[in-house]
């Protein structure tokens, strides 16, 4: 009873499970149909929509398209009109050209008869007239060219020129022809006098140096043209008062070695000079004539120092100019050398030197070159000219020279008082080491007139009351300024 209880429980479960999926599978379907139905009814509407917005759109282009095809139409039109009235304006031109074209004739005739002469006389007259004016017209203008391309090359050659110099500072030294050595007390000067005068007369004759004792405290002082043997017993003299045994054997000892130490140093410096400048091939004996230079000086300037700023600025210009470089290094660095040996040899320094150069062999425009630095021969090739020029710039520079910088300080300072004299000058300027001078001047004194005649009487009176080599450039700078707040 059991079994059959519980198989009969379980088929009433299952025909009540089937029926209830039956039921949800019923429900399931019709729910399905109502969503296709209403997905249906939704695309119908989505559509319905397309279209309209479709046809909508198709008529506003239809419309855009008839107003377009329209409006061509009237520009057609239009054109058509505008052709047929240049039509009838080319016509009525060409009748006006032919009428002015019979006139033209008739009037040419009408001068003939009145000028007496025919149309080709007449048209060779005119050709002549035309052409003098144009010959006038092409001489004017050649004129203002050569003016213009003159102030181009003056220009460009002050370019060339400042750029050498600012690319080359070299110090200086104090011209001297003495030397002071310092002694540690008053007692050394008997010393180095000696017995009977001897230690005093051995150092002169064996240095070639007067020796000057005096009643300068704790010093002596070595006098002497030759700045060699000057620098030989200066550090022969200070080696001995540093040893404090002074005997004509020691003096010989250390004057021997101090000849050495300078000839060394001489070498040294030649050498030096060649690798700085960057020149080869050179002579050994001018090698060590040019380290001479190293103990040189004129008008506070050391010539090997000069020697090498000439040689620098040289190949700056020579380089510009689309010259031999190299011979302007040689001629710059060897334009001095004569004056290692001018106090040995009578004759100018710049002779001296060119026929050193010569006999060992130096490139013939480098020795012509030598010898024209100071005008003594002609300056013949554009080298003389650049060593002459090179060699004013390294010489005349503010600073190069004791004698110059005094001169040149005084120059500016007599542009300024001069410009300053003016009435309605406020400031003064000397610029360019001294070769210009920028005026200011108060707007409401001078006006522009006035300052053209301004810059007019300032030159003239530079040109009264200086001297001055080249020119001084006068700039008188007339301002007006508005100044307002806005509170």
């Amino acid at each position: 009873m059991g079994y059959f209880v519980r198989k009969y429980i379980e088929s009433k479960t299952v025909q009540l499970a089937e029926k209830r999926a039956e039921e949800i599978k019923k429900k399931a379907e019709e729910e399905a149909e109502e969503k296709r139905r209403r997905a249906l009814l939704e695309a119908k509407e989505e559509i319905f929509k397309l279209r309209s917005e479709a046809e909508r759109e198709i008529r506003e282009r239809r419309n855009e398209l008839i107003n377009l095809e329209r409006r061509i139409l009237q520009r057609e039109e239009n054109l058509e009109r505008k052709e047929e009235i240049l039509a009838n304006k080319e016509k009525e031109i060409n009748h006006r050209l032919e009428n002015i074209k019979k006139l033209e004739e008739e009037a040419i005739i009408e001068l003939q008869k009145v000028a007496q002469m025919t149309k080709e006389e007449a048209k060779e007259i005119l050709l002549r007239h035309v052409e003098d004016e144009i010959q006038k017209d092409i001489a004017l203008r050649i004129k203002e060219a050569e003016a213009r391309y003159k102030e181009i090359a003056e220009e460009k050659a002050r370019e060339i020129i400042m750029e050498a110099i600012q690319r080359c500072a070299v110090d200086h030294t104090v011209e001297s022809t003495v030397s002071v050595v310092s002694l540690p007390s008053e007692e050394m000067k008997g010393r180095i006098i000696g017995r009977e005068g001897r230690n005093i007369r051995t150092f002169e004759t064996l240095t070639g140096v007067d020796l000057i004792i005096d009643d300068t405290p704790e010093a002596v002082v070595l006098s002497s043209f030759d700045p060699v043997r000057r620098e030989i017993a200066r550090i022969a003299l200070e080696r001995l008062v540093k040893d404090g045994r002074i005997h004509p054997a020691r003096i010989e000892e250390m004057v021997n070695k101090a000849k050495k130490e300078v000839e060394n140093r001489i070498r040294e410096e030649g050498e030096r000079a060649l690798i700085e400048v960057g020149i080869q091939n050179i002579h050994p004996d001018l090698v060590r004539t040019l380290g001479r230079l190293y103990y040189r000086t004129s008008y506070g300037q050391n010539v090997l120092q000069h020697s090498i700023e000439v040689a620098k600025i040289a190949t700056i210009i020579a380089a510009e100019l689309h010259m031999d470089v190299n011979l302007a290094k040689r001629a710059g660095l060897l334009h001095d050398i004569g004056k290692a040996i001018d106090y040995e040899v009578e004759g100018s320094h710049a002779v001296l030197g060119a026929e050193l150069l010569k006999k060992y062999g130096e490139h013939p425009d480098v020795v012509h070159a030598v010898a024209a630095h100071h005008e003594e021969i002609p300056l013949i090739k554009p080298l003389d000219v650049i060593i002459q020029v090179a060699d004013s710039i390294s010489a005349v520079r503010p600073g190069a020279r004791r004698e110059s910088i005094e001169i040149y300080i005084k120059r500016l300072e007599k542009l300024e008082e001069i410009a300053m004299s003016f009435p309605g000058v406020e400031k003064a300027y000397a610029i360019q080491a001294g070769r210009e001078v920028r005026v200011l001047v108060s707007p409401e004194e001078v006006d522009d007139l006035t300052a053209t005649r301004l810059a007019y009487q300032i030159a003239k009176k530079i040109e009264k009351e200086m001297e001055y080599p080249g020119q001084i450039k006068v700039t008188v700078i007339r301002e007006t300024r508005a100044v307002e707040y806005a509170k």
